[in-house]
């Protein structure tokens, strides 16, 4: 084999892998951004649940144990 065909061949693998990299980290980016989000989420879910319970423990219940219990037959 040649070594121009063999510098070709190794351009060529060194391309491909480079390649695959960059799919594999814009992958990783795609899946980190998700798990940013998925976080934020549950931090604002958080913060409203804390923020909501002295109201919410102040406020009447709407629906009393009788009023949800179901009858089998």
């Amino acid at each position: 084999m040649s070594l121009e065909r063999s510098f070709r061949r190794s351009r060529l693998t060194i391309e491909v892998e480079i390649k695959e990299i960059k799919e594999m980290l814009q992958k990783l980016n795609r899946r980190l951004d998700s798990l940013v989000q998925d976080r934020e989420a549950l931090a604002m879910m958080a913060i409203s649940q804390q923020s909501l319970t002295d109201f919410l423990t102040s406020e009447p219940d709407l629906y009393s144990v009788k009023d949800v219990k179901v009858a089998y037959r």
